[in-house]
This record gives structure tokens, C-alpha cells and sequence, in this order.
């Protein structure tokens, strides 16, 4: 349980801001409280003037991993242009969503905005294209896998407190960065396995719903603002859109009632306002029929249903997978999208070969961590310094080793 222990920081000793702060009276009963919250691995004094999941999602919002994702491909990396998505306004989207969505649901919205914010601190450079090159390079050491590396970061890698290593974030909140998309069954990666032990976060379970909702934000984010972007870039046209599954019926939908000469622009805003609208309408409505039906008393309740109680209908979900099959074949396996992500995994290979093979190469601090040359303790350090990496430090950083700049062609 959490406890109030002593003033903020900037609190003068002796006054007091005014009252504790309140919990909201009008969540429901399979929200998670935050006065009910399993506190943190290392205990200490909440915040007179703000929840621990307040906390959290501030922690996170100060942290190095969190601003590192301005500079981290979603889709285009960072050279080929400043308006398209990154991880970073990615992430604020996907919390604008989650926050949202909480809010009818009456769950805790900071807790869900938290988890969204959080859910891709675990990424390489050059987005999927970048694991994919990491994993393979580190086979022999475990491979590598975003939300492992998540709870590396917020457990171990960020160094801003005195007291302990990581952000020491709240029970709840790391539970949903591990378990957002579902229970986790063995085997688990190692990162995980190994706080686990030292905190269990009850992997078999479904975490709560706070945290299903963060991961459905981020389905609907992501297929809007990738439809935005990729009709942007030129990878598809809107003729080839209205093919498409809901996103045909919604850009049909727009023309019948403004036309067809919309200009570009307001065209992707009117139509990603309409498949939004129905993706968030549905989910909301199948949702509320799971909870009226299974009736949960607390969030515990939530995490022993055995299913998920958040979820899409199942019309609904056939339709959104059959859309993320037309971007898959439209837009992420586009030839020129390909060709940058091949670039880009050449990149990271080679910078794990290098520092593996000559861990000099690294910073100090981090050389200072590693074993001998090619061996697991210095695979694992590398993997680490890779994976912090944005796009462009990790070009910045092939061309010192290499003496070769990585060309990537603007779309």
C-alpha cells in the first residue's frame, strides 16, 4: 500500500500546500486505486500533491529513455523528413487515446496515460528494423526484445536517483509495461525472469484494465496516424485507400459528403476523424458488454478473468487485422521502405560487431562495464548501449567506427 510520508522537494519545512491529495470519488470499482497501489520495489514518501501514478508518468516524462524517442523511427527514419511520425509523438498520441478512453471507462486515467507513454521506452533505433538486426546479432546471449529492455531501462539503466539504480516505478505500472498485450507464459526473456524474481508481477495473469486499454490506444494510433503518413510519403494513393478494410468505407464516407476535391490534407484529417470515431466507438461498446457480463468487484478481479475484458468486437477486430494486412503489404514492406530498413540493419550489426570485438570503442563507463572481447558480459553491455540509441547517434556512431557515412534516400 501506498503512504504519505513527508512534503515534496520544494515544500518549505513547517507549511503545508493545503489538503493531501485526493483520490477521484467516482471511479469504478475494477479501476486501479492508487491508495491501493503494491507501492514500489524501494519504499518511499509519496507526494502530497500528486498520485503515485502521477509520479510515475512523471518520472517517465523526465527520463533519458522517454526523450530519446523524439529521434527513433516509427516507420521513416529520421533522415527522410521532420513531419512523420516518431516514437515520441507516437507515444503522446497513444496516450492522448489511452487517457481518453480511460476517462468513459472511469478507470485511472493517469495510470493508463502512463503506461501509453511508457510502452515504447524499449525500442532501438530504426524501430522494428533495429530489433529485428539486434535480436539476431545477440542470439547467442538471449536475443533481444523491446519490452525486456523497457523494464531494463525504468529497473536498471536510468541513473537519476541517488537512492536506487531505474526510476522505481510503481507495482502496477510495471506490470502493464511487461504485460500490456497479455499474460507472459514461459519461456520468458531474461531480463523479465530475472526481476520477476525479485518482484513478482504475476506474469500468467492479464494486467489491469488501465493497461489493456494502453495497448488498444495503441493499435488505433498507430493505424491512423501510419494511413496519414504513408498517403504523405507517396508509398500509397487514396485511390488505393478506398480499397481498403474501414478505411475504404470511411474515405467513401468523406467524399460523399464533401466531394472529391478535398485537398490532401484536410482529406487525411476528415477520414482518420471517421475511422478513429468507429474503432474507438466499438471498443468502447464491446468493452462495457464484457464488464457488464463478467461483473469484476475490484481490479484484482480483472487480472484473474482469464481473458481479456478489453477488446474490439469480433467484426470489428477482423476488419482492423485485414487493414494492418493491406499497410503491412502497402506501406511496411514498401521497396522503399525496405530499402532504408536493410540499410539500417546493416548498421546495427555492424555496430554490435564492432564494440563486441573492440569494447575501447565504447564510452568509458560503459567500456569500464564490459568482460572480454566477444564474450556474454560484453554482448550484453553492447546490446544495451545499442538499444538506447536514436537514429542518428547510431549513424553518428557507424561513421566514427567505420569511416563510412550510411546514405538513406528522402521518400
Amino acid at each position: 500500500m501506498v503512504t504519505v510520508m513527508r512534503q515534496d522537494f520544494d515544500q518549505p519545512p513547517g507549511r503545508l500546500i493545503g489538503p493531501l491529495f485526493q483520490p477521484p470519488s467516482d471511479l469504478a470499482p475494477f479501476a486501479c486505486r492508487w491508495t491501493e497501489s503494491r507501492g514500489r520495489l524501494y519504499p518511499e514518501g509519496e507526494s502530497r500533491t500528486r498520485s503515485c501514478y502521477q509520479r510515475d508518468r512523471d518520472r517517465i516524462i523526465h527520463s533519458t529513455g522517454f526523450r530519446r524517442l523524439k529521434h527513433k523511427t516509427q516507420v521513416f527514419v529520421q533522415h527522410e523528413g521532420d513531419y512523420y511520425r516518431t516514437r515520441l509523438t507516437h507515444s503522446l498520441e497513444v496516450a492522448q487515446m489511452a487517457r481518453s478512453l480511460a476517462r468513459v471507462l472511469a478507470l485511472d486515467e493517469d495510470l493508463a496515460e502512463t503506461l501509453a507513454l511508457a510502452h515504447d521506452l524499449g525500442h532501438t533505433p530504426f524501430g522494428h528494423a533495429g530489433e529485428d538486426a539486434l535480436n539476431a546479432a545477440t542470439a547467442s546471449i538471449g536475443g533481444f526484445d523491446h519490452n525486456a529492455h523497457a523494464l531494463r531501462l525504468v529497473t536498471k539503466l536510468e541513473h537519476r536517483y541517488a537512492d536506487f539504480d531505474g526510476l522505481n516505478l510503481t507495482w502496477e505500472t510495471l506490470e502493464g509495461l511487461v504485460k500490456h498485450n497479455g499474460p507472459l507464459t514461459a519461456p520468458v526473456s531474461a531480463p523479465i525472469a530475472s526481476f520477476d524474481r525479485r518482484w513478482p508481477l504475476e506474469l500468467s495473469t492479464w494486467p489491469s484494465l488501465e493497461a489493456q486499454i494502453a495497448a488498444l490506444s495503441d493499435d488505433i494510433a498507430y493505424v491512423n496516424h501510419d494511413i496519414d503518413d504513408g498517403l504523405r510519403a507517396g508509398l500509397f494513393a487514396v485511390e488505393d485507400l478506398r480499397e481498403a478494410p474501414l478505411a475504404g468505407e470511411a474515405s467513401r464516407r468523406v467524399v460523399e459528403r464533401h466531394g472529391g476535391t478535398l485537398e490532401l490534407g484536410r482529406f487525411i484529417g476528415e477520414m482518420v476523424r471517421v475511422l478513429m470515431g468507429r474503432l474507438v466507438n466499438d471498443l468502447l461498446a464491446e468493452t462495457q458488454r464484457r464488464l457488464a457480463a463478467a461483473g469484476p468487484v475490484d481490479a484484482g478481479a480483472v487480472r484473474g478473468q482469464g481473458h481479456a475484458l478489453a477488446l474490439f468486437s469480433p467484426d470489428m477486430d477482423a476488419a482492423l487485422k485485414a487493414l494492418k494486412t493491406f499497410l503491412f503489404a502497402h506501406m511496411y514492406r514498401h521497396p522503399r521502405v525496405m530499402t532504408v530498413m536493410d540499410r539500417a540493419k546493416d548498421v546495427v550489426a555492424q555496430l554490435f560487431a564492432a564494440f563486441s570485438a573492440d569494447p575501447s570503442l565504447l564510452p568509458p563507463d560503459w567500456a569500464k562495464a564490459c568482460g572480454a572481447p566477444g564474450d556474454a558480459v560484453t554482448g550484453g553491455v553492447v546490446r544495451d548501449y545499442i538499444a538506447g540509441m536514436t537514429d542518428s547517434f547510431a549513424l553518428a556512431e557507424h561513421a566514427r567506427i567505420s569511416g563510412k557515412e550510411i546514405a538513406f534516400a528522402a521518400p
